[in-house]
């Protein structure tokens, strides 16, 4: 099928091909036409699949072919995260070069200012995120009484993320009467709620089953520990020799120290994650999508919505805990058909991890290699310490079950885990003092309170004990900070000091003044006289 076909307009049509669409894929051809008609739908698509065209397009003809108020928003495209409302105001303005339909986009994180103004310029159609949306709707900038169309696209992102409050208050000052598309991966018991509340007499469509992998994406798995993680990702990143990789962490410090150890190992690499700035995350986008830098390093804020064209190469630092963010860390290659290759570490603590996300996508990942961890040299047993001989013997427990299933090894780890937590409770019961003990200590701390001298307690503090050390939460070497000392987080500036002592100095200055200028002659003459007075008498 081409999309001449699917009876979208010649100007629709030039813009789809100055994109390199040639041929639309299995949710494009199902959802053009019921939403050029008119009619709501719910899709169940994962990431990846050509969504953003899918209900873009039509929503340009139909306001494109309709005539409205000038300067109203008539479509309003709901999304999760800046970066996803960026990559979809690219898209629609794409597709929307050749017709009268203007976009705008706003989000948090920046200044609006810039925002506001195309807003007041006037824009057909406006793609938003929940909370900037709702903060220029309570200024009263954005007004949504002429929306047309409205869609809530990664509305499973959005519940994860907790915007639906946010997104059923700003869906009451929308028009009854309109157009309500939903998309969404999963289909979870809210969203499904949410969906009924919403649309009425939608078209459903489902055009992979929920949450599952692209079948064109090459997966592999490298067992490996911890501490080889690092020297494995710059080996396997030198040795693919491919243009672009993303690599994703648990952890927003992970994502730093990772993008620091492979700038130390030669290859350009920066993180992205919620703590950098908006204006940060977007440079480090659009370096990664221009080949500036080779790896982009990222937490799971990018497993969604961030469209990277021909992206060759995800690699999982870390094993998500969560099966789904797997398959939507992954979907970012192998987009709109491409092929791409997905590789995962996984460490002795992540196999059950992996055996959750085998069970999902329904198949065993393919074992590309193991790494064991790196041994030292042998140290003699008689000067050995008890230990590194324990330390020895847990590492050789991992190898031993290296090649073990999945689930042998969650299961291993649970005993493991059961019989340290034993221990654990021995060695603090054997730890524990008995009762004749604790008599001894008691009386020792009396005698030592009685002997101490009665110049060491502090007179305003009898009856109250010792008074405590107020700096013994400080490190040594830390700057102790009391009543008198400007606290570091509220230091002054040199400006703001050097204006103060100014004044101060200003101050004395008058003050000495005052005092050597000599008295008034009234009351120089007033002075001897009253004393005359008090001697006559």
């Amino acid at each position: 099928m081409k999309f001449n076909e699917l009876k979208i307009q010649k100007n629709i049509l030039r813009a789809l091909r100055e994109a390199g669409y040639e041929q639309p894929t299995p949710i494009q051809q199902r959802a053009i036409p019921p939403v050029l008609a008119g009619r709501d739908l719910l899709g169940c698509a994962q990431t990846g699949t050509g969504k953003t065209c899918a209900f873009a397009v039509p929503i340009i003809q139909r306001l494109d072919e309709s005539r409205g108020k000038p300067g109203a928003i008539r479509a309003l495209i709901l999304t999760p995260t800046r970066e996803l409302a960026l990559q979809i105001y690219e898209n629609v303005c794409q597709y929307a070069r050749y017709t009268a339909c203007t976009a705008a986009v706003i989000y948090g994180g920046v200044s609006q200012v810039p925002q506001v103004e195309a807003i007041q310029r006037g824009a057909d159609i406006l793609i938003a995120t929940p909370g900037r949306l709702w903060d220029l709707m309570g200024q009263g900038i954005v007004k949504l009484n002429r929306v047309e169309c409205f869609v809530l696209d990664e509305a499973d992102r959005m519940l994860d993320m907790g915007f639906f409050p946010d997104v059923k208050r700003i869906v009451k000052y929308l028009p009854a009467k309109r157009q309500t598309l939903l998309f969404s991966a999963t289909i979870p018991q809210e969203i499904a709620a949410l969906a009924e509340s919403m649309l009425r007499d939608p078209e459903h469509i489902a055009v992979t089953p929920s949450a599952k992998p692209v079948d064109k994406i090459e997966q592999k798995v490298y067992f490996v520990e911890k501490a080889e993680k690092k020297t494995l990702l710059a080996q396997i990143i030198q040795e693919s020799n491919v243009h672009q990789t993303l690599v994703f962490t648990r952890t927003k410090h992970g994502a730093d120290r990772v993008a620091r150890d492979l700038n130390r190992a030669g290859v350009k690499a920066k993180s992205i994650h919620g703590d950098k700035s908006q204006n940060q995350r977007q440079r480090a986008l659009t370096e990664f999508k221009e080949c500036k830098i080779a790896v982009l390093v990222a937490t799971d804020i990018a497993a969604r919505g961030i469209d990277i064209n021909e992206l060759p190469l995800v690699i999982n630092y870390d094993l998500p805990n969560i099966p789904e963010t797997y398959v939507h860390r992954i979907g970012r290659t192998g987009r709109a058909g491409q092929e791409g290759t997905a590789i995962s570490f996984c460490d002795q603590s992540e196999r059950p991890y992996l055996a959750d996300i085998e069970k999902l996508i329904g198949k065993k990942i393919p074992v590309a290699g193991e790494v064991a961890h790196a041994e030292t040299a042998p140290v003699p047993a008689s000067r050995e310490p008890a230990q590194h001989k324990t330390a020895n013997k847990r590492s050789r427990r991992k190898l031993v079950s290296e090649n073990a299933p999945a689930e042998a090894v969650a299961a291993e780890a649970a005993a493991e885990k059961a019989a340290k937590q034993q221990a654990r409770k021995a060695k603090a019961a054997a730890k524990r003092p008995s009762r004749r003990e604790k008599a001894a200590q008691v009386q020792a701390e009396q005698q030592a309170k009685a002997a101490a001298p009665r110049a060491s307690r502090s007179p305003a503090g009898r009856g109250r004990g010792r008074r405590n050390d107020p700096y013994a939460r400080y490190e040594k070497n830390e700057p102790r900070v009391d009543a008198h000392t400007p606290s570091r987080a509220y230091a002054l500036s040199d400006e703001a000091a050097a204006r103060i002592r100014k004044k101060v100095e200003a101050a004395l200055a008058a003050r000495a003044q005052r005092a050597a200028a000599p008295q008034p002659q009234a009351e120089q003459k007033k002075t001897p006289a009253r004393r005359g007075r008090r001697a006559h008498h």
